[in-house]
């Protein structure tokens, strides 16, 4: 079982740093379940993303208040209005469409919400 958290982790990692240039993939939230797979397959990659100078600060800020700072909200909340206009181009099925509007506005809204670190 560990083996798959492990992977997992990696997996998840992978969609973050991937998240960083393509719009539409959030980084966020793919950090956060590389911790939590990473807590239950490998420590020394657990220690990596809470030491490293980047991911580190995102999983110890949301770890200890839920808290996204705001040039991620910024950032993330850019790429889901871009990630639409893009889909708007592309996609002719209106109920895709709204669905999507939907679901970016309901998950910036949430994103927004939160508290920025202190």
């Amino acid at each position: 079982m560990r083996l798959i958290y492990l992977l997992l982790a990696y997996l998840f990692i992978a969609l973050a740093i991937a998240g960083i240039v393509l719009p539409g993939l959030p980084t966020v939230p793919f950090v956060l379940l590389a911790a939590w797979f990473s807590a239950r397959g490998s420590e020394r990659l657990h220690r990596w993303l809470y030491n490293h100078p980047h991911l580190g600060r995102i999983l110890i800020d949301w770890e200890q208040h839920g808290a996204i700072s705001r040039a991620s909200k910024i950032l993330a909340v850019l790429m889901l209005a871009i990630s639409w206009l893009v889909m708007l181009q592309q996609v002719d099925d209106v109920v895709v469409l709204v669905l999507a509007a939907i679901f970016f506005i309901g998950l910036s809204t949430y994103l927004v919400s939160r508290p920025e670190p202190g």
